[in-house]
């Protein structure tokens, strides 16, 4: 009972602060878990990181629930992930319930202008430490600098991802993967691959079956959750591919949704904090109210803590193998370059100033030199944005 009242009281608190994405969710987790607590060393977190980045769903939600698990069994799991998501539904809630009555969103610029800058300096230390445990050979280095670059040009994540796992098999040894080693990866990238091609349109769609999926759908709970359980089925991605499969169905197909209430929807997922899929609770309150957010967000989630609570068993298998070991490594090296990339991206629109500049060097010293607790840096960040945004 300890533990889970532990695990209950931290994803509720990385629920609240979470700003910034998978990316940063990951970082404040590997604070929390790693460097504070000592639940996991390194190592565990890394392989932790490379499995949720083979299967579909939230990756920052289903690394709370792996963590809940390891922690304290299928209840842990149960816990950790309902506390992650918990916060973020609420807010987001709150935001459809203005949104509803008073026809425009929570104005968060000021807010986000300082916490930016703050979780940049969060990832920057998360990717340093995993990667000292992470890099251990110059190839892996190479590795994780090709998938960089190839992230960059555009080549799709999951290639880079299976890519960088093969390459590092290649350089530990020629030989074939043992079949059992082959049935555990294929576990683990197999919904991966699905989504990939499920967000491909058919070639060889006809006009008369394009023409009945225009055809819209009287709105019901029921059919609200099992289309949002299809989706945390088979998406990955960012909040981009979030919104191509939103706008198939709920405004193209269904016409449930408008154009503007999407974009608003998506908006109120990227900039509150927690799980991006918190998109689903906003849509859900749209359609239908308290009733729609809560089965919305129940179908969008669930996947997620299905998905990890069938593959975390296969994990030990997987480090023990030399094969995929190996394997792992390399999944683990290329999902830190990734993480990287996204990194780079958001200290682009983090970082516009001296101010952004400094809070972002000074939140580095204190958590480098002081170990000032990641919370504690991010409500600082977001007063200090409140008081002097714009300014």
């Amino acid at each position: 009972m300890a533990r889970l009242r532990e695990l209950a009281l931290l994803f509720l608190k990385l629920g609240v602060i979470g700003f910034g994405g998978p990316a940063a969710h990951i970082a404040l987790m590997e604070d929390e878990v790693v460097r504070r607590r000592g639940w996991l060393d390194h190592e565990a977190f890394l392989d932790i990181v490379g499995a949720t980045n083979l299967i579909p769903g939230p990756n920052s939600t289903e690394m709370a629930v792996h963590i809940g698990r390891l922690r304290a069994g299928t209840w842990g799991l149960i816990v950790a992930g309902t506390c992650f998501i918990l916060p973020a539904m609420l807010i987001v809630m709150g935001c459809a319930w203005l949104y509803v009555n008073f026809g425009a969103l929570p104005q968060v610029t000021a807010l986000l202008y300082g916490v930016k800058p703050v979780i940049i300096a969060i990832v920057l230390q998360a990717l340093w430490g995993l990667g000292k445990s992470a890099i251990k050979t110059i190839p892996l280095a190479l590795i994780g600098i090709s998938v960089a670059a190839g992230n960059l040009l555009g080549v799709h994540e999951l290639l880079l991802l299976l890519g960088g796992a093969g390459l590092a098999l290649f350089c530990r040894s020629r030989a074939p993967l043992s079949g059992t080693s082959a049935a555990i990866l294929g576990f683990f990238s197999f919904s991966r691959v699905r989504a990939l091609a499920g967000s491909i349109v058919r070639p060889g769609a006809t006009p008369a079956a394009v023409l009945a999926a225009a055809t819209p759908l009287p709105f019901g709970l029921w059919p609200l959750f099992l289309f949002f359980l299809k989706v945390g089925s088979v998406l990955f991605g960012s909040g981009y591919v979030l919104l191509a499969f939103l706008r198939a169905d709920l405004v193209e197909r269904w016409h449930w949704l408008s154009e503007s209430q999407l974009l608003d929807a998506i908006a109120v997922g990227q900039i509150t904090p927690g799980p991006v899929f918190t998109t689903a609770t906003f849509i859900g309150y749209l359609l239908g109210g308290v009733p729609g957010s809560l089965t919305a967000t129940l179908g969008i989630f669930l996947p997620a803590f299905l998905f990890v609570a069938f593959s975390a068993p296969l994990l030990p298998k997987l480090r023990a193998s030399p094969t995929t070991g190996a394997l792992l490594d390399g999944l683990n090296v290329a999902s830190l370059a990734l993480m990287g990339v996204v990194t780079f991206e958001l200290a682009r629109s983090a970082i516009v100033d001296s101010q952004t500049l400094v809070l972002s060097l000074v939140t580095a010293v204190l958590l480098l030199l002081f170990r000032v607790n990641s919370a504690w840096l991010v409500l600082a960040g977001a007063i200090i944005g409140m008081c002097f945004a714009g300014k």
